[in-house]
């Protein structure tokens, strides 16, 4: 189980890094939609590249910040079930689920979405709007994203699967194993 703990602890650092780049792209998107408006309305002036820029910028926020927001047990959970559990039954919940339909349905998602991207950075894709970005590197965030989610997926029931073996305890608020 030790060198499965390994690698749990590589994915949550993984996430922990895509976590922290998404907290600076929330500044970012608020730093660039401010700094638009005032140009638009001090000077006339606006373009599509910074409104696109924006999205782009909540897209990876949602995407990426998923796998971080689950790694760090701040998901969203019908806890109706869950809490008249003993700790035993919600871990095993927990890696059932987590195994059974979150896995399966990321990486589902993911291969499904790895076309709309490809299609899009083969015939280089770009915004229909006047001054608008490339679409393809975009596009790219919904497969990787999901991706993310599942690999976070797989570090939590590795988590789960130890803490059933008495292995390890779940740190409740921050998801995390200790010895």
């Amino acid at each position: 189980m030790r060198p499965l703990l390994a690698v749990s602890t590589a994915i949550d650092w993984l996430n922990e890094k895509v976590g922290n780049v998404c907290n600076v792209l929330v500044l970012a998107a608020c730093l660039v939609s401010a700094v638009n408006a005032m140009i638009r309305y001090a000077f006339s002036y606006s373009s599509n590249s910074w409104l696109e820029t924006q999205w782009y910028m909540f897209a990876v926020v949602v995407m990426f910040g998923s796998s971080y927001t689950f790694k760090r047990n701040e998901h969203v959970r019908v806890e109706i079930l869950y809490l008249m559990l003993s700790e035993r039954g919600q871990l095993w919940l927990d890696l059932i689920g987590t195994l059974v339909f979150l896995v399966p349905a990321c990486l589902l998602l993911s291969y499904l979405s790895w076309a709309m991207f490809y299609n899009s950075f083969i015939i280089g894709e770009m915004s229909n709007n006047a001054g608008g970005l490339l679409r393809w590197p975009i596009k790219f965030v919904l497969p990787a994203g999901f991706f993310m989610v599942a690999l976070q997926g797989v570090s939590e029931a590795i988590k789960r699967a130890a803490a059933l073996r008495g292995e390890v305890t779940i740190d409740a608020k921050y998801e995390r194993p200790t010895q």
